[in-house]
C-alpha cells in the first residue's frame, strides 16, 4: 500500500518501510510523527483520491534524525561594478521512516 502525503509544502509518495528526507519538523529523534494530510491512497487495484485530502487516513512514521543538507553556494555578481557576494546555505531536514498507513 502506498500513499501521497504533504509535509513542508512538498508531496511525497511513501510506502511502509520507506525513508524520506522532509523539511525540518518539530520532533525529537525517535519520536513518532503523524501525517493527516494524505492526498491519495493506492492499495493494489483500489485507488482513493482526496478532494483535497482523503478523510480518515493517517500515515505514521518515526523521526530517525535531524540534520542539515549539503552546502550550496549562493553567488551574486554585477559585471563591471565590483559587486560580488558569496554566501553558503544548508537546508535543515528530518529523516523519517514510514511505519504505518492506517485507513480508518
Amino acid at each position: 500500500m502506498t500513499a501521497v502525503i504533504v509535509t513542508g509544502g512538498k508531496q511525497y509518495k511513501v510506502a511502509e518501510g520507506d525513508i524520506i528526507y522532509a523539511e525540518k519538523l518539530d520532533a525529537a529523534d525517535g519520536e513518532s510523527v503523524k501525517f493527516t494530510e494524505v492526498l491519495a491512497v493506492f492499495d493494489g487495484a483500489k485507488v482513493k483520491l482526496g478532494a483535497p485530502t482523503v478523510p480518515g487516513v493517517t500515515v505514521t512514521g518515526k523521526a530517525v534524525k535531524s540534520g542539515k543538507g549539503k552546502k550550496i553556494m549562493v553567488y551574486k555578481m554585477k559585471a563591471k561594478k565590483n559587486y560580488r557576494r558569496k554566501q553558503g546555505h544548508r537546508q535543515p531536514y528530518t529523516k523519517i521512516q514510514i511505519e504505518k498507513i492506517a485507513i480508518g
